[in-house]
């Protein structure tokens, strides 16, 4: 027979954009600096229904936005 509870260590990560992000692409660029910029970029959007799905989203991946390095 079975133990009467059953758990599952989950480790997590959680990812911080800080902002601002880089305005535009340069060359050189590493894939975590565009990747940077570009959800900075979203972050900044005006639109709500647009903000309300990025909210969403980060929630579900853990991803936090912190203005010059305040969380």
């Amino acid at each position: 027979m079975g133990t009467a509870v059953e758990y599952q260590k989950v480790m997590t990560e959680i990812v911080f954009i800080n902002l601002p992000g880089p305005d535009e692409p340069t060359p050189g660029m590493t894939g975590g600096e565009l990747l940077h910029g570009f959800l900075a970029d979203l972050y900044r959007s005006q639109d709500s229904h647009m903000k309300a799905q990025l909210n969403a989203l980060c929630g579900k991946w853990n991803i936090h936005y912190r203005e010059n390095g305040k969380y």
